[in-house]
Protein backbone atom coordinates (compact mmCIF):
# COMPACT_ATOMS: atom_id res chain seq x y z
CA UNK A 1 0.00 0.00 0.00
CA UNK A 2 2.88 2.72 0.45
CA UNK A 3 4.15 2.05 -3.12
CA UNK A 4 0.91 2.68 -4.40
CA UNK A 5 0.01 6.19 -2.40
CA UNK A 6 3.73 6.80 -3.67
CA UNK A 7 3.15 6.47 -7.37
CA UNK A 8 -0.66 8.06 -6.65
CA UNK A 9 1.69 10.93 -4.99
CA UNK A 10 4.06 10.81 -8.45
CA UNK A 11 1.05 10.71 -10.91
CA UNK A 12 -0.47 13.59 -9.40
CA UNK A 13 2.23 16.07 -10.07
CA UNK A 14 1.93 16.20 -13.47
CA UNK A 15 -2.06 17.44 -13.00
CA UNK A 16 -0.70 20.27 -10.75
CA UNK A 17 1.96 21.27 -13.34
CA UNK A 18 -0.70 21.16 -16.09
CA UNK A 19 -3.16 23.29 -13.73
CA UNK A 20 -0.67 25.95 -13.16
CA UNK A 21 0.40 26.29 -16.58
CA UNK A 22 -3.40 27.13 -17.88
CA UNK A 23 -3.82 29.05 -14.53
CA UNK A 24 -0.92 31.31 -15.37
CA UNK A 25 -1.91 31.54 -18.69
CA UNK A 26 -5.22 32.70 -17.84
CA UNK A 27 -4.15 34.66 -15.50
CA UNK A 28 -1.24 36.16 -17.46
CA UNK A 29 -4.25 36.95 -19.85
CA UNK A 30 -6.99 38.11 -17.60
CA UNK A 31 -5.06 41.11 -15.26
CA UNK A 32 -2.17 43.49 -15.57
CA UNK A 33 -1.21 43.75 -11.26
CA UNK A 34 0.85 47.25 -12.22
CA UNK A 35 -1.84 49.00 -14.09
CA UNK A 36 -4.00 47.65 -11.10
CA UNK A 37 -1.80 49.21 -8.79
CA UNK A 38 -1.00 52.63 -10.12
CA UNK A 39 -4.70 52.86 -12.05
CA UNK A 40 -5.86 56.44 -10.99
CA UNK A 41 -3.00 57.67 -8.84
CA UNK A 42 -2.59 61.23 -9.37
CA UNK A 43 0.29 62.54 -10.92
CA UNK A 44 0.36 59.71 -12.53
CA UNK A 45 3.77 57.71 -11.91
CA UNK A 46 6.62 57.54 -14.11
CA UNK A 47 7.34 55.45 -17.02
CA UNK A 48 10.21 54.20 -14.85
CA UNK A 49 8.74 53.35 -12.26
CA UNK A 50 6.50 51.41 -14.11
CA UNK A 51 8.78 49.49 -16.25
CA UNK A 52 10.43 48.65 -13.20
CA UNK A 53 7.59 47.21 -11.51
CA UNK A 54 7.11 44.81 -14.58
CA UNK A 55 10.41 43.72 -14.23
CA UNK A 56 10.03 43.11 -10.65
CA UNK A 57 7.07 40.94 -11.55
CA UNK A 58 8.36 39.13 -14.33
CA UNK A 59 5.89 41.12 -16.87
CA UNK A 60 9.05 42.24 -19.45
CA UNK A 61 9.96 38.75 -20.38
CA UNK A 62 7.80 36.24 -23.12
CA UNK A 63 5.23 33.73 -21.30
CA UNK A 64 7.03 30.61 -21.41
CA UNK A 65 9.60 32.63 -19.90
CA UNK A 66 7.66 34.01 -17.29
CA UNK A 67 6.61 30.41 -16.29
CA UNK A 68 9.72 28.74 -16.59
CA UNK A 69 11.27 30.90 -13.98
CA UNK A 70 8.27 31.07 -11.83
CA UNK A 71 8.71 26.65 -11.96
CA UNK A 72 12.49 26.85 -11.30
CA UNK A 73 11.88 29.37 -8.73
CA UNK A 74 9.45 27.28 -6.62
CA UNK A 75 11.05 23.79 -6.86
CA UNK A 76 14.49 25.16 -6.15
CA UNK A 77 13.68 27.22 -3.34
CA UNK A 78 10.01 27.11 -2.79
CA UNK A 79 9.45 30.58 -3.72
CA UNK A 80 6.03 31.28 -5.40
CA UNK A 81 6.53 34.57 -6.61
CA UNK A 82 6.59 38.57 -6.15
CA UNK A 83 4.06 39.66 -5.15
CA UNK A 84 1.64 42.72 -6.96
CA UNK A 85 0.81 44.23 -3.39
CA UNK A 86 4.42 45.06 -2.47
CA UNK A 87 7.56 43.19 -2.25
CA UNK A 88 7.73 42.78 1.00
CA UNK A 89 4.93 40.48 1.19
CA UNK A 90 5.95 36.38 0.97
CA UNK A 91 3.03 34.81 -0.73
CA UNK A 92 4.87 31.37 -0.23
CA UNK A 93 4.35 32.73 4.08
CA UNK A 94 0.64 33.93 3.30
CA UNK A 95 -0.70 31.52 1.42
CA UNK A 96 0.30 28.53 4.53
CA UNK A 97 -0.96 30.43 6.75
CA UNK A 98 -4.18 30.80 5.15
CA UNK A 99 -4.56 26.95 3.85
CA UNK A 100 -4.33 26.03 7.60
CA UNK A 101 -6.84 28.42 8.36
CA UNK A 102 -8.83 26.83 5.85
CA UNK A 103 -8.05 23.41 6.57
CA UNK A 104 -9.16 23.80 9.93
CA UNK A 105 -12.31 24.50 8.70
CA UNK A 106 -13.05 22.12 6.05
CA UNK A 107 -11.69 18.65 7.58
CA UNK A 108 -14.26 20.21 10.56
CA UNK A 109 -16.95 20.64 8.33
CA UNK A 110 -16.24 17.05 6.67
CA UNK A 111 -16.49 14.94 9.73
CA UNK A 112 -19.86 16.37 11.05
CA UNK A 113 -21.14 16.51 7.54
CA UNK A 114 -20.22 13.28 7.05
CA UNK A 115 -21.59 11.96 10.39
CA UNK A 116 -24.90 13.43 9.85
CA UNK A 117 -25.10 11.98 6.17
CA UNK A 118 -24.71 8.34 7.23
CA UNK A 119 -26.65 8.32 10.04
CA UNK A 120 -29.45 9.93 8.26
CA UNK A 121 -28.99 8.36 5.30
CA UNK A 122 -28.95 4.54 7.10
CA UNK A 123 -31.81 5.71 9.12
CA UNK A 124 -33.96 7.08 5.88
CA UNK A 125 -32.83 3.92 4.17
CA UNK A 126 -34.00 1.44 6.94
CA UNK A 127 -37.37 3.25 7.38
CA UNK A 128 -38.15 3.83 3.81
CA UNK A 129 -41.01 5.51 2.89
CA UNK A 130 -42.17 6.55 6.71
CA UNK A 131 -43.00 10.18 8.22
CA UNK A 132 -39.05 9.95 9.21
CA UNK A 133 -37.70 9.44 6.09
CA UNK A 134 -40.26 12.04 4.38
CA UNK A 135 -38.92 14.24 7.49
CA UNK A 136 -34.87 13.86 6.94
CA UNK A 137 -35.66 13.90 2.87
CA UNK A 138 -37.19 16.96 3.29
CA UNK A 139 -34.37 18.68 5.86
CA UNK A 140 -31.85 17.09 2.93
CA UNK A 141 -33.41 18.81 0.28
CA UNK A 142 -34.22 22.53 2.40
CA UNK A 143 -30.42 22.77 3.25
CA UNK A 144 -29.50 21.35 -0.53
CA UNK A 145 -31.69 24.59 -2.14
CA UNK A 146 -29.54 27.01 0.31
CA UNK A 147 -27.05 29.03 -1.22
CA UNK A 148 -23.65 28.92 1.00
CA UNK A 149 -23.58 32.47 1.57
CA UNK A 150 -27.03 32.50 2.58
CA UNK A 151 -27.05 29.96 5.45
CA UNK A 152 -23.93 31.58 6.59
CA UNK A 153 -25.32 35.34 6.72
CA UNK A 154 -28.63 33.44 8.33
CA UNK A 155 -26.15 31.79 11.40
CA UNK A 156 -24.59 35.15 11.64
CA UNK A 157 -27.53 37.16 12.16
CA UNK A 158 -29.22 35.33 14.07
CA UNK A 159 -25.60 34.53 16.31
CA UNK A 160 -25.46 38.23 16.48
CA UNK A 161 -29.38 38.59 18.12
CA UNK A 162 -28.56 35.66 20.06
CA UNK A 163 -25.31 37.49 21.88
CA UNK A 164 -27.50 40.68 21.86
CA UNK A 165 -30.06 38.64 24.38
CA UNK A 166 -28.09 36.98 26.24
CA UNK A 167 -24.79 40.00 26.84
CA UNK A 168 -27.01 41.46 29.75
CA UNK A 169 -27.21 38.30 32.06
CA UNK A 170 -23.96 36.48 30.97
CA UNK A 171 -21.69 39.59 30.63
CA UNK A 172 -20.20 38.16 27.54
CA UNK A 173 -21.18 37.23 23.89
CA UNK A 174 -20.88 33.39 23.82
CA UNK A 175 -21.30 33.03 19.89
CA UNK A 176 -17.57 34.32 17.71
CA UNK A 177 -19.42 35.59 14.53
CA UNK A 178 -15.91 37.21 13.31
CA UNK A 179 -12.70 36.06 12.30
CA UNK A 180 -11.06 32.67 13.23
CA UNK A 181 -9.36 33.64 16.45
CA UNK A 182 -9.49 36.57 19.00
CA UNK A 183 -6.57 38.88 18.79
CA UNK A 184 -4.38 38.55 21.01
CA UNK A 185 -5.30 34.75 21.90
CA UNK A 186 -6.09 33.95 25.35
CA UNK A 187 -3.09 32.53 27.17
CA UNK A 188 -2.70 28.66 27.54
CA UNK A 189 -2.91 25.94 25.62
CA UNK A 190 -6.65 24.97 26.78
CA UNK A 191 -7.42 28.41 26.81
CA UNK A 192 -6.36 29.12 22.69
CA UNK A 193 -8.10 26.05 22.04
CA UNK A 194 -11.21 26.95 23.28
CA UNK A 195 -10.99 29.71 21.58
CA UNK A 196 -10.35 28.75 18.42
CA UNK A 197 -13.33 25.80 19.11
CA UNK A 198 -15.11 28.55 19.73
CA UNK A 199 -14.72 30.42 16.37
CA UNK A 200 -15.14 27.24 14.44
CA UNK A 201 -18.56 26.91 15.80
CA UNK A 202 -20.84 29.17 13.56
CA UNK A 203 -18.85 28.67 9.75
CA UNK A 204 -18.42 24.51 10.47
CA UNK A 205 -22.16 24.35 10.99
CA UNK A 206 -22.44 26.46 7.73
CA UNK A 207 -20.55 24.57 5.77
CA UNK A 208 -21.61 20.98 6.90
CA UNK A 209 -25.40 21.23 6.83
CA UNK A 210 -24.70 22.43 2.86
CA UNK A 211 -22.34 19.37 2.30
CA UNK A 212 -24.23 16.99 4.42
CA UNK A 213 -27.45 17.47 2.49
CA UNK A 214 -26.22 16.31 -0.58
CA UNK A 215 -23.89 13.36 0.75
CA UNK A 216 -26.96 12.19 2.60
CA UNK A 217 -29.02 11.62 -0.73
CA UNK A 218 -26.32 9.31 -1.78
CA UNK A 219 -26.15 7.61 1.04
CA UNK A 220 -29.64 6.68 1.01
CA UNK A 221 -29.47 5.41 -1.91
CA UNK A 222 -26.52 3.55 -1.99
CA UNK A 223 -27.77 1.83 1.48
CA UNK A 224 -31.11 0.78 -0.63
CA UNK A 225 -29.31 -0.91 -3.09
CA UNK A 226 -27.36 -3.12 -0.80
CA UNK A 227 -30.26 -3.88 1.27
CA UNK A 228 -32.26 -5.24 -1.89
CA UNK A 229 -29.31 -7.07 -2.55
CA UNK A 230 -29.43 -10.94 -2.30
CA UNK A 231 -26.18 -11.60 0.31
CA UNK A 232 -28.41 -9.43 2.77
CA UNK A 233 -31.56 -11.54 2.34
CA UNK A 234 -29.20 -14.39 3.05
CA UNK A 235 -28.07 -13.03 6.06
CA UNK A 236 -31.71 -12.12 7.26
CA UNK A 237 -32.47 -15.58 6.49
CA UNK A 238 -29.73 -16.93 8.27
CA UNK A 239 -31.44 -15.30 11.33
CA UNK A 240 -28.62 -12.67 12.22
CA UNK A 241 -29.37 -10.10 14.33
CA UNK A 242 -30.52 -7.27 12.65
CA UNK A 243 -28.57 -4.77 14.02
CA UNK A 244 -25.37 -7.00 13.03
CA UNK A 245 -26.66 -6.67 9.12
CA UNK A 246 -27.15 -3.76 9.14
CA UNK A 247 -23.92 -2.59 10.58
CA UNK A 248 -21.33 -4.64 9.66
CA UNK A 249 -22.66 -6.25 6.21
CA UNK A 250 -25.04 -4.01 4.65
CA UNK A 251 -23.10 -0.77 6.10
CA UNK A 252 -19.74 -0.89 5.52
CA UNK A 253 -20.82 -2.21 1.88
CA UNK A 254 -22.87 1.25 1.48
CA UNK A 255 -19.62 3.00 2.68
CA UNK A 256 -17.76 2.85 -0.08
CA UNK A 257 -20.21 5.19 -2.65
CA UNK A 258 -20.12 7.38 -0.16
CA UNK A 259 -16.11 7.60 -0.08
CA UNK A 260 -16.51 8.29 -3.85
CA UNK A 261 -18.74 10.98 -3.40
CA UNK A 262 -16.87 12.48 -0.60
CA UNK A 263 -13.44 12.60 -2.09
CA UNK A 264 -14.81 13.77 -5.86
CA UNK A 265 -16.21 16.96 -3.87
CA UNK A 266 -13.59 17.87 -1.80
CA UNK A 267 -13.31 21.05 -4.65
CA UNK A 268 -16.56 21.88 -4.47
CA UNK A 269 -16.51 22.21 -0.39
CA UNK A 270 -13.04 23.93 -0.62
CA UNK A 271 -15.16 26.52 -2.96
CA UNK A 272 -17.61 26.58 -0.43
CA UNK A 273 -14.96 27.26 2.44
CA UNK A 274 -14.22 30.75 0.43
CA UNK A 275 -17.80 31.86 0.69
CA UNK A 276 -17.84 30.82 4.44
CA UNK A 277 -14.73 32.77 5.09
CA UNK A 278 -15.68 35.83 3.53
CA UNK A 279 -19.27 35.82 5.17
CA UNK A 280 -17.46 35.34 8.97
CA UNK A 281 -14.25 37.63 7.70
CA UNK A 282 -11.93 34.60 8.30
CA UNK A 283 -8.07 35.55 6.89
CA UNK A 284 -8.11 31.99 5.21
CA UNK A 285 -7.51 30.58 1.75
CA UNK A 286 -10.94 32.72 0.98
CA UNK A 287 -9.93 36.25 1.52
CA UNK A 288 -6.60 34.70 0.24
CA UNK A 289 -7.84 34.27 -3.18
CA UNK A 290 -10.65 37.23 -3.52
CA UNK A 291 -7.45 39.72 -2.42
CA UNK A 292 -5.27 38.16 -4.86
CA UNK A 293 -8.07 38.08 -7.59
CA UNK A 294 -8.68 41.96 -7.07
CA UNK A 295 -4.62 42.92 -7.08
CA UNK A 296 -4.23 40.70 -10.68
CA UNK A 297 -1.33 39.39 -8.75
CA UNK A 298 -1.34 35.99 -10.97
CA UNK A 299 1.60 34.31 -8.68
CA UNK A 300 -1.08 34.61 -5.40
CA UNK A 301 -3.51 32.69 -7.57
CA UNK A 302 -1.53 30.16 -8.54
CA UNK A 303 -0.31 29.79 -5.34
CA UNK A 304 -3.71 29.58 -4.30
CA UNK A 305 -4.53 27.17 -7.15
CA UNK A 306 -2.00 24.27 -6.06
CA UNK A 307 -2.59 24.31 -2.72
CA UNK A 308 -6.28 23.47 -3.47
CA UNK A 309 -5.11 20.96 -6.29
CA UNK A 310 -3.16 19.54 -3.36
CA UNK A 311 -5.83 19.23 -1.25
CA UNK A 312 -8.26 17.54 -3.81
CA UNK A 313 -5.47 15.03 -4.73
CA UNK A 314 -4.57 14.07 -1.21
CA UNK A 315 -7.94 13.46 -0.87
CA UNK A 316 -8.65 11.40 -3.39
CA UNK A 317 -5.30 9.42 -2.64
CA UNK A 318 -7.07 8.87 1.25
CA UNK A 319 -10.08 7.71 -0.53
CA UNK A 320 -8.55 5.48 -2.36
CA UNK A 321 -7.00 3.70 0.42
CA UNK A 322 -10.14 3.55 2.26
CA UNK A 323 -11.58 1.18 0.08
CA UNK A 324 -9.24 -1.45 1.09
CA UNK A 325 -10.54 -0.51 4.53
CA UNK A 326 -14.05 -1.18 3.50
CA UNK A 327 -13.73 -4.06 0.95
CA UNK A 328 -11.44 -6.91 1.82
CA UNK A 329 -11.30 -7.79 -1.89
CA UNK A 330 -9.39 -4.58 -2.42
CA UNK A 331 -5.85 -4.88 -2.31
CA UNK A 332 -2.93 -2.08 -3.47
CA UNK A 333 0.56 -4.08 -4.53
Amino acid sequence: MFAYTVRRLITGIPILLASSFISFWLASISADPVRAKFEGRSPPPPASTIAAEHHRMRMDEGYFKQYWDWLWGLLRHGDFGPSAVSSNISIGQGVGHASLVTLRLVSCAMIIALVLAVVTGVVSAYRQYSKLDYTLTFVGFLFLAMPTFWIAGLLKEWAINFNDAVEPSLGSRPLKVTFASSNPLPPGFFAKVGDYAGHLVLPTISLALITYAAWSRFQRASMLEVLNSDYIRLARAKGLAPRRVMIRHALRTALIPMTTVSALTIATIIGGAVVTETVFQWRGMGAFLVEAINAGDRYAMLAWMLVAGAFVIIGNIVADLLYAVLDPRIRYE
